[in-house]
């Protein structure tokens, strides 16, 4: 639903109870400018944000240790003179 921030300000109450059921776009001078959402859509917007940036944090750890091991392994090699070329 797209509303224009003057008819926003004339019937807020409206569009507030509209915002429950679906976003409301405000245009201001023709443009696109806000999106009014439920208080439920907003919090659920925010447990898909935690849930991404804990998807993240596990990536980076997994790629965190990938790279330590392989120093770990690399480290070894070098100490007990492996060469890793055949030769």
């Amino acid at each position: 639903m797209n509303v224009q921030a003057t008819e926003l300000k004339n019937r807020l109450g409206k569009y507030l109870d509209a915002a429950i059921k679906e976003p409301v776009i405000v245009e201001k001078n023709g443009r696109n400018a806000a999106v009014i959402i439920s208080f439920e859509e907003y919090n659920h917007l925010l447990e898909l944000e935690d849930f991404y940036w804990g998807i993240k944090a596990l990536e980076a750890e997994k790629e965190q240790s990938l790279e330590n091991g392989l120093e770990v392994l690399t480290n070894i090699v070098k100490e007990k003179g492996i060469a890793l070329d055949g030769k």
